[in-house]
């Protein structure tokens, strides 16, 4: 049978986008499909909109600190409008640059939602397609809890394009998003209660990390309830929204805007998977359980020319990672050249403020796989940056050692550079590095870095 492509790919994110550029090197016929702006989720209302965020509420502190060091305090406010503006230029700017990487690539791109029709053909905004293979690359969604008053409610996607910054925010959920919107958007000048199901926020994280990124936030001034949830959401005066708690926390709250980040679903609707012989199967994000579609070590769904891709499968949600199942999928099934992704030692990004970072085991988990085997090597300092500010900072550093084998097994860090310095770590941890080769390390001086190989 001819088919129109090689490979058909729903979804321009960055798995798409990865998977189709790769797979066009190969000499592969490639088409994508996209019904939004080419970049996906990460580009458009997620790491990056986060992340530009995160920088522009850093000079709060570093405004702060520059007093310390001789500068006048400077007469600052923070212009949401403005920055809106520069932010969606930037999005606007990098959805280009990948169209025009597809068009470099010789990737057709059609705009249009995509719905399988059977395992080969696919329709497009009522335009059949058929493909020898089909990559599911449609990333996920925000989903809010089913709670009377729920569509006062917003989710970060939103929070991203508001016109105008809220004074008072609540967020739901205590899980590494919901703590890295807080603390944005309390350094950006905004009032924030975090209220969080569990006894603390960070359940799936180190205990030290969790502790001190809620010492952080104490500092900062976020109000964080534990133990609660929401009941009941109410409009009262004009945009004021009430919010009714359960729990051990107060029994009302009120607030401007409340942002739900208590779990994310693959966004397969419409997809018809039935239809395709591409099968689901139950997975938790947060706190919410979700269909999701089940795949195999080399990106395969239940259908055999059908494969799947990163948020949307039953795997880890992280851009990087769909990026190399992307990468390894079209290796695999193009390059000639079979790739298989390990899960281990992916590192994450736990809080923007205080910063923290994470790679490997817990110090629980950890437990759990040696029992007792086990030593974890820690310091809390305050780095010299702070030192003329007189900020009471503090950088906690941790190792998590089998003290059988003396390997590293788990890497955490919370305070001054701790994503960049963790991302790094990464490597070490990945190739069996021992305690003794951290000792051995020489670092340069005077850096936050350097204490990792100076841990007694």
């Amino acid at each position: 049978m001819k088919f129109d492509y090689n490979l058909f790919v729903i979804g321009a994110g960055p798995g798409g986008l990865a998977a189709a550029e790769r797979a066009a090197g190969y000499g592969t016929r490639v088409a994508i499909a996209e019904q939004d702006l080419v970049g996906g989720t990460c580009v458009i209302r997620g790491c990056i909109p986060e992340k530009l965020m995160s920088y522009a509420a850093s000079f709060s502190e570093l405004y702060q600190e520059g007093i310390g060091y001789g500068w006048k305090p400077p007469q600052t406010s923070f212009d949401w409008h403005q920055f809106m503006v520069a932010k969606n230029e930037e999005i606007l700017r990098l959805s280009d640059l990948h169209k025009r990487a597809l068009e470099k690539a010789g990737v057709e791109l059609i705009k249009g939602r995509a719905t399988l029709i059977n395992p080969h053909t696919l329709d497009i905004e009522g335009c059949q397609i058929t493909a020898e293979k089909i990559l599911i690359a449609v990333g996920g969604e925000a989903v809010k809890p089913q709670i009377p008053g729920i569509e006062y409610a917003i989710t970060s996607r939103e929070l991203f394009d508001l016109e105008q910054q809220p004074k008072h925010v609540a967020i739901i959920g205590g899980n590494y998003i919901a703590v890295k919107l807080a603390g944005i958007m309390r350094m950006l000048g905004s009032f924030v209660t975090l209220i969080s199901l569990e006894d603390g926020i960070l359940s799936d994280f180190d205990a030290d990390i969790c502790r001190a990124v809620t010492e952080g936030m104490n500092r900062r001034g976020i109000q964080i309830i534990n133990n609660s949830a929401v009941k009941k959401i109410e409009q009262i005066h004009g945009e004021q929204l009430h919010l009714t708690l359960s729990g051990t926390s107060p029994d009302t709250l009120s607030v401007d805007t409340v942002v739900c980040v208590t779990g994310r679903a693959p966004n397969l609707s419409r997809l018809n998977l039935e239809a395709a012989g591409v099968k689901v199967s139950k997975s938790r994000n947060c706190y919410v359980e979700v269909d999701a579609i089940a795949v195999t070590n080399q990106n395969r769904t239940t259908q055999a020319n059908i494969f799947a891709i990163g948020d949307c499968t039953n795997r880890l949600t992280y851009t990087p990672v769909a990026i190399a199942q992307a990468r390894a999928f079209a290796d695999t099934q193009f390059g000639n050249q079979p790739q298989t992704i390990s899960y281990e030692c992916i590192p994450s990004v736990v809080s923007f403020f205080p910063e923290a970072a994470t790679v490997g085991l817990s110090e629980a988990k950890a437990r759990e796989k040696i029992g007792d085997f086990l030593r974890c090597d820690r310091s809390e300092f305050r780095p010299l940056f702070h030192s003329l500010a007189k900020r009471e900072e503090k950088v906690l550093i941790k190792l998590v050692v089998d003290s059988t084998t003396e390997r590293v097994l788990g890497i955490h860090m919370v305070g001054l550079g701790a994503i960049e310095i963790v991302q790094c770590l990464a490597l070490p941890l990945r190739m069996g590095a021992t305690k003794k080769d951290f000792d051995a390390t020489i670092g340069i001086h005077p850096s936050v870095a350097e204490e990792f190989f100076a841990l007694v």
